[in-house]
């Protein structure tokens, strides 16, 4: 009988298992090797080639004329990079053969030299540096701030290693029209003066954030964007200034500062019945493209920084105080010799003269010091104090403009016998330009005085409006009140050393001069032979309307207020005309002047 074999599985099955064995040894190892020896190398691969962020940029707002012309706005430019570590020639599909073609990387860098009007081995050169310092380089910079539409034209090549950084610049279109309110911003985008600054929470952009994933070449991925937060962009900021007036008042101003010699200048038109600034013009003033041209002291706004001793120009809201309270009679008169030496002060008229009777238009077509004093003692110098901060001064206008100076009324109880008399005519107090140009508004808006206002409002990008100013208005004195004083102010138009001057065929306008000495920053004394001088005048007198206000500081060929002539002429006679405001009727009415 044969005998059975014995089948020996277990000896075949040995070697199958020690393979499985070891595969999974194998496999072990490398799962251990990546999830512990390696997992960090491969983290940072992976976050290189995925999870990358960008900035989307919430663009800031622009700034914008009350006709709409834009006087500071963004314009969007481009960086253009590229990852050195993944220049590499690549395939490019030719729409015209719709069949790739191969594009070298010299091709790619001559390409986007001409583009962007750079010299091509100079970039070439750039690039080689680049890869000089580092072999594995994944960031360069190609060219810097170019345009929208050499931007697009690179990004139309589809060069796989080159890349865009968008990033907002700031320009301001009509360069130094309304340069000195505006404000500029600094060549990193942070405003640095003007408007700019003081109403950044409402031109500042927010900028949103946006990731993606990209290839081991760098590419994004398609389908891979996601936006985290979207951008918000900024405000609009809608001022009251005009740019045609805003512009030609800096010509006008800027050519009589030339004329005269004088340090500086400015011009200020105020709507009436609204208290919105028209124009803020001064000279030398700054470009905010180019603010570095422009010497530190010229950056600002004068208008509304730099108080000065208003002079005569106060005559008439001392003479509206007195026919307030009811003080004065317009026909009566005094006898005003040529100096005041009593009650511990000593002044005298700007020329000596024989004791002469006046009324009151005739004390403010002559501009007599001793006449205005006579008058206003007889009022207390409370009350008179009083007054003056009802017409906006010793605290800032409604504007509250970055730096805003808010000028010096001392209490009454501080003035000596001196300061008492000198404040009815403008002196022993300081005042800005806006102040006293807002104090004329009031005087001509039949005594109701109506904030300053120079921003009209912020519009957001949802349309919410923001930033409105007050217009409450204050009566500072009564309607019959403002009414004489500017009877008095004609009386210096038509009767006046300045008359032939300051006349605005067709209309009947009211003017007053001042001039004061200008005082040393430093020591605060008085600069001899050095003066401000100034020119306030409204029109038309039958309906008023505007307010223009001119002031030179220390002109040289013309040292008396005759320099301010000109100037205010021109800028009456444009600002009537361009808003086509009506003439005045004929013919003018009687004034009773006695001087």
């Amino acid at each position: 009988m044969a005998k059975t074999r014995r089948r020996r599985t277990g000896s075949r099955a040995t070697p199958i298992l020690v393979v499985i064995a070891l595969v999974v040894i194998v496999f072990a190892g490398r799962l251990v090797s990546l999830q512990v020896i390696d997992a960090n190398a491969i983290s940072a691969e992976a976050d290189g080639r995925r999870g990358q962020t960008s900035t989307l940029y919430g663009t800031r707002g622009s700034i914008t004329a009350a006709n709409g012309t834009m006087l500071a706005s963004s314009v969007d430019r481009f960086d253009i990079t590229l990852a050195p570590v993944n220049m590499r020639d690549f395939k490019r599909l030719d729409p015209e053969t719709n069949k790739y073609v191969d594009v070298t990387v010299k091709e790619s860098l001559e390409k986007i030299a001409e583009l962007t009007n750079q010299d091509a081995s100079d970039l070439a050169s750039l690039v080689d540096a680049v890869l000089a310092a580092n072999p594995d380089a994944a960031f360069g910079y190609l060219a810097q701030g170019v345009t929208l539409e050499q931007y697009q034209a690179v990004r139309d090549l589809g060069i796989p290693w080159v890349y865009f950084e968008r990033h907002p610049e700031r320009t301001y279109p009509n360069g130094a029209v309304a340069g000195n309110l505006t404000g500029f911003v600094g060549s990193d985008g942070t405003p640095l003066s003007g408007l700019e600054l003081q109403y950044d929470q409402c031109l500042a952009g927010q900028n949103g954030e946006e990731s993606f994933e990209r290839s081991a070449d760098g590419v994004s991925i398609p389908g891979s964007v996601v936006t985290l937060s979207e951008p918000v962009q900024g405000g609009t900021l809608e001022l009251s200034i005009d740019s045609d007036t805003q512009w030609r008042t800096q010509q006008i101003i800027a050519e009589q500062v030339e004329k005269t010699n004088a340090l500086y200048g400015t011009i200020t038109v105020v709507n009436v019945k609204t208290g919105e600034l028209v124009a803020a013009a001064e000279y030398p003033t700054v470009d905010p493209n180019e603010p570095g041209e422009s010497d530190t002291d010229d950056r600002g706004a004068r208008t509304f920084t730099a108080p000065y001793e208003p002079g005569s120009i106060m005559k008439p809201l001392t003479a509206s105080m007195l026919y307030d309270q009811g003080l004065v009679d317009p026909d009566e008169t005094i006898t005003v010799p040529d100096t005041w030496d009593q009650k511990g002060a000593k002044f005298g008229d700007d020329a000596p003269h024989d004791p002469v009777e006046m009324n009151m238009n005739g004390v403010l077509t002559e501009s007599s010091n001793v006449g205005t004093a006579t008058f206003a003692d007889r009022l207390s110098p409370e009350a008179r104090h009083d007054y003056l901060l009802s017409y906006g001064l010793n605290e800032q206008t409604g504007v509250n403009f970055l730096g805003e100076e808010s000028g010096i009324v001392r209490p009454a109880d501080e003035w000596d016998p001196q300061t008492n008399y000198a404040t009815t005519f403008g002196h022993g107090l300081t005042a800005t330009v806006a102040q006293m140009a807002s104090a004329y508004q009031a005087l001509a808006n039949g005594g109701s005085h109506i904030p300053l206002q120079l921003v009209l409002g912020c519009t957001q990008e949802d349309g919410t409006v923001t930033d409105q100013p007050d217009t409450t208005p204050t009566q500072v004195v009564s309607s019959e009140a403002a009414e004489l004083a500017l009877e008095g102010m004609e009386s210096v138009a038509r009767e006046g050393w300045l008359a032939d001057q300051v006349e605005v065929p067709g209309y009947r306008v009211g003017i007053k001069t001042g001039t004061s000495e200008r005082v040393d920053a430093d020591t605060g004394t008085y600069i001899v032979g050095s003066n401000n001088v100034s020119m306030a005048g409204v029109a038309p007198m039958d309906d008023p309307q505007y307010v223009v206000l001119v002031t030179l500081a220390d002109p040289t060929t013309i040292t008396t207020s005759a320099a301010t002539a000109p100037a205010w002429q021109s800028t009456m006679s444009y600002v009537l005309s361009s808003n086509n405001v009506s003439p005045s009727p004929q013919p003018y009415p009687d004034i009773n002047i006695v001087h």
